[in-house]
């Protein structure tokens, strides 16, 4: 697996080894031990999410102000404009957004710890978008972040 930083610190694109031959491909989503050995990450994931939307669908920017969520996104068909917002209040780059876009040809994953609003906005027909939790849904800690929000104009260096 190949793990590349993000421009905001703490979020990571990996681009998992994908093996392909006559019958088709094989390639690995999630492996405890790699992800650690290659991101210094050790997340126990508690839940598995799918969602599918239609083209133009913006969903998010969502997080938990309890059971804060670490996410390992990825897009199983089509293609989405994944966001995340900082909002941990002690970093250098508190409310600083980046973004990136993911796929199903390109099987790239990102990984979002605690402390982030994610969302993403839907590019092809529709997309299935696929996530693992760190904590569970709490409905009732559940906030949104507008992406339109002026103090979100400057994406992440």
């Amino acid at each position: 697996m190949k793990v590349t930083p993000a421009p905001i610190p703490d979020v990571l694109f990996i681009e998992p080894a994908v093996f392909r031959d006559s019958r088709g491909l094989f390639f690995e989503s999630w492996n405890a031990r790699d992800f650690a050995r290659s991101t210094g990450y050790e997340p126990r994931f508690v839940q598995d999410n799918h969602s599918r939307s239609q083209r133009g669908v913006l969903r998010g920017l969502h997080y938990q102000i309890r059971q804060s969520q670490g996410k390992l996104v990825r897009v199983v068909r089509g293609r989405v404009f994944d966001v995340v917002v900082d909002l941990r209040r002690s970093s250098p780059t508190f409310g600083q957004w980046c973004g990136s876009e993911l796929s199903e040809d390109s099987y790239r994953l990102m990984w979002i710890p605690v402390g982030f609003a994610h969302g993403f906005l839907v590019l092809s027909e529709s997309a299935d978008f696929f996530y693992k939790c760190t904590d569970y849904y709490a409905q009732d800690y559940e906030r949104c972040v507008i992406g339109t929000t002026p103090q979100l104009a400057s994406p992440g260096h």
